[in-house]
């Protein structure tokens, strides 16, 4: 114990120590939310796979997909890497550092609104993002808590309310480069982290081989007679398998705080860098995550559920509390790195978002007009600061309703994760992503992509989930590109030259 909260204690002094150090670069708010766009490769790498994988992938989704699948869950956590990273890199990085910067925006809301046009898109694209993170943070916070409870044997309750204060600390003294520099340093600790514990629980089992052995024996759940194919290459469950993926690798894709990391990278030549660093990343976090939890059935039965379903956050902690205590310690500070690099994340987003978006919405201009007036500097920065301030109480108005709903959390962290990434993603992939590459997308498609990408997601919800949430998810991401070609085939055109100007930052 002397241990563990030794680790803890000098992990969160660094936390802290880093949020005090980037102070002064977070006075402006270029500073604070894109840390001036002078992040290189290594630090938005990094900052992209944390964000990425937290408690919820660690906890939630590798205990129950790795119950679910057996070790073909491993393909969940190589989709991550080459769908979520290294093409998320390859076909949105430039693309979206050039474009975001032409058009100077700021978020992702802001990106609808100048590129397409219409500032009521800016608007309800920022409340889609404000509403829709709360879920995502709150299973982070259920995750989080569920794995320090056990390490450490403290209530759940003040497990996440300590985490919600020592997140909201640093983000708030440092923003975004505090954010950046945390994860960097979480980062390593998550690359190490992961491969301790993999070959420790395998250990446990007798090796990497009798394990196996022990997965390829398993009966399936439904008929003890026959082979449950924990151990074959696609599992006893592919199509669903798929969903998971589709959800999971491509929902990145359209996420406002994972994007709004290639807002904030240096120049060209640091994007191919970080294409690399990333990919690496989340081959080793994601794939050795859901590896480690494809081996859960050999722990035994998860505690059942007053509602008679099994506790699947519950499984990887039950791997992981026969560990020594080191190793205990080293997973703790494993998924500490984890969850608090993506709740800073996400916090920052949220506020920046309410902030820019919705509070001080600035007129904006398309690349080559002229604004009307002129506003004097002191008044200027007046303003910047009033910006900052105004989302650093943000910040604390966000955790605090994230903070109830985990208190008082659904069943499964991947209820909460599978609501989360539908709305968003479904809402944002899409409009996004064709914004880059194609003229043609219209005002009215983005709209319609919007109520799709929602209306989906909610209605499936409200019906008490006829379609598993996962792979309601997964269909309205992928769904939403028809939606967008179509309703762009059928609406009437932007202005010619307006997109053309845009476009311009390509050439």
């Amino acid at each position: 114990m002397i241990i563990k909260i030794l680790l803890t204690i000098i992990f969160f002094a660094v936390m802290l120590g880093v949020g005090l150090y980037s102070r002064k670069q977070a006075a402006s708010v270029d500073g604070f939310v894109l840390g001036g766009r002078s992040v290189g490769p290594w630090l938005t790498a990094f900052a992209y796979g944390t964000s990425y994988f937290s408690a919820v992938v660690f906890v939630g989704y590798a205990g129950q997909f790795g119950w679910k699948y057996g070790l073909s869950s491993t393909w969940i956590g190589i989709g991550n890497a080459v769908i979520g990273s290294l093409l998320a890199w390859i076909l949105l990085g430039r693309r979206t550092k050039l474009m975001t910067q032409h058009i100077e925006s700021r978020t992702m809301p802001d990106f609808f609104g100048t590129r397409f046009g219409d500032q009521r898109l800016r608007i309800a694209a920022s409340i889609i993002a404000f509403v829709f993170l709360i879920p995502y943070t709150a299973g982070v916070y259920k995750g989080i808590s569920t794995l320090f409870e056990m390490g450490f044997g403290i209530p759940y309750e003040y497990c996440v309310v300590i985490m919600a204060i020592l997140t909201a600390v640093y983000v708030i003294l440092g923003g975004y480069k505090a954010t950046a520099m945390n994860d960097f340093i979480q980062g390593i600790i998550m690359l190490f982290g992961i491969v301790v514990v993999i070959a420790a629980v395998l250990n446990t089992q007798g090796g990497l081989s009798a394990a196996i052995e022990k997965m390829a024996a398993l009966p399936a759940d439904d008929n003890p007679a026959t082979n449950g194919g924990f151990a074959d290459l696609f599992g006893p469950d592919p199509w669903n398998l798929l969903g998971v993926v589709i959800l999971t690798s491509l929902g990145t894709w359209g996420l406002p705080q994972m994007v709004g990391k290639f807002y904030s990278i240096t120049d060209e030549s640091a994007i191919k860098r970080g294409t690399i660093i990333s990919t690496f990343f989340a081959l080793i976090v994601a794939g050795g995550c859901y590896f480690l939890g494809g081996f859960g059935r050999l722990f035994g039965m998860p505690p059942v559920l007053p509602n008679g379903k099994l506790a699947f956050d519950s499984i990887v902690p039950s791997m992981l509390i026969t560990l020594p205590d080191a190793i205990i310690a080293l997973v703790v500070l494993l998924v500490l790195s984890a969850s608090m690099s993506t709740l800073a994340s996400l916090v920052l987003t949220s506020s920046s978002t309410m902030t820019l978006d919705l509070i001080y919405r600035d007129k904006k201009s398309l690349p080559g007009e002229v604004e009307e007036g002129t506003i004097d500097d002191i008044v200027s920065e007046k303003i910047e600061r009033r910006k900052v301030v105004v989302m650093r109480v943000l910040i604390v108005f966000f955790i605090v309703i994230s903070l109830m709903i985990a208190l008082n959390p659904p069943t499964f962290i991947a209820q909460l994760m599978g609501i989360s990434w539908g709305a968003l993603a479904g809402a944002f992939l899409a409009p996004f992503m064709l914004g880059l590459y194609w003229r043609g997308v219209t005002t009215a498609s983005v709209w319609a992509c919007f109520i799709w990408g929602v209306g989906l997601t909610v209605i499936n919800m409200l019906a008490g989930n006829p379609i598993n949430p996962i792979n309601c998810g997964a269909i309205a991401m992928v769904g939403g590109f028809p939606v967008v070609w179509i309703a762009s085939l059928l609406s009437p055109k932007m202005n010619r030259q307006q997109v053309d100007k845009i476009f311009e930052c390509y050439k």
